[in-house]
């Protein structure tokens, strides 16, 4: 039996999901269990060998996983992709094991697949999930700096709407994958500094105050025990909200440079442990395999 994980990617996406893919992958690793990351772009497999996963299979769509597993093998699908609908009953009788990951906290099981989700209602076969790299868990000395990170992509051009958000904050930018050629140059005047997207993981670890409109970013630097202030976006519900504010992120709705300055200084009490509720994701995921 083979194990995969088909992490949607892309231009207009980032690379979010490649990134908790990655994380689970070092999980199993730690089990000598090997397991397939699949990606939809070749630039999404570099990524993950920065991330410290060397090879990935590129995929076109969900609809090609069966392509490339087989009967009876282990599959987790983290994607948005609507063709899921038509793939869920199919791709359950095939694979031994099928996961389906989101972060929509009100999402339904559409056939046996087993839920990764923020939150699980009574009677769901679900797991609350939180996967997060174990190398951001290893903290680091922080130096007295402000990094954002938008994201990986930026297809719309969406920063460039927001450029009096970051002004008189000497924030230092971490560019994303899939920047177009030139971008970086549009936005270089309104920061500090500029940073290689491959810079990422480093400089989220050690950074003392991470802005970032990535949910994974978000959570890898409260990993790392960054101070973190989230910009939340229209598609995340309350629900995901509020377990992120118990892990002790700060959440701000949109880019609101005066929400910003107010929550910069506001403390937030962590009522959930982070690592604690890493660790009991992976150990369900693991019972549920009889890993």
């Amino acid at each position: 039996m083979a194990y995969y994980y088909y992490a949607f990617s892309g231009h207009k996406w980032g690379l979010d999901r490649v990134k908790r893919g990655v994380a689970l992958i070092k999980q199993f690793q730690t089990k000598g269990i090997a397991m397939t990351l699949l990606v939809n772009d070749f630039r999404a497999g570099l990524a993950a060998r920065e991330f410290g996963v060397d090879d990935a299979t590129t995929i076109e769509t969900i609809m090609d996983i069966d392509a490339v597993a087989q009967r009876g093998d282990t599959v987790f699908i983290d994607s948005p992709e609507s063709e899921w609908d038509s793939r869920a009953e199919q791709y359950s009788d095939l694979f031994k094991s099928l996961f389906y990951v989101t972060d929509d906290c009100e999402a339904k099981s559409m056939s046996r697949e087993i839920l990764l989700k923020p939150i699980c209602n009574d009677g769901e076969d679900c797991i609350v999930s939180w996967i997060i790299d174990p190398d951001c868990f290893e903290i680091l000395p922080k130096s007295d700096r402000v990094f954002f990170f938008f994201g990986d992509a930026d297809y719309d051009k969406e920063l460039l709407n927001h450029l009096d958000f970051f002004g008189s904050m000497k924030m230092e930018m971490v560019s994303g994958h899939y920047f177009f050629v030139g971008y970086e140059e549009k936005l270089q005047p309104y920061f500090d500094t500029m940073h290689e997207a491959q810079e990422y993981r480093n400089l989220i670890c050690t950074g003392k105050l991470i802005v970032c409109a990535s949910l994974q970013c978000a959570l890898e630097a409260r990993a790392a025990q960054a101070d973190v202030i989230y910009i939340q976006k229209e598609q995340d519900l309350p629900c995901l909200i509020h377990r992120l504010e118990a892990f002790g992120i700060k959440v701000i709705n949109g880019f609101d440079k005066k929400a910003l300055m107010d929550t910069i200084n506001n403390q937030v009490n962590s009522t959930e442990n982070l690592l604690e509720c890493n660790q009991l994701t992976i150990s369900k995921i693991f019972d549920k395999l009889n890993l």
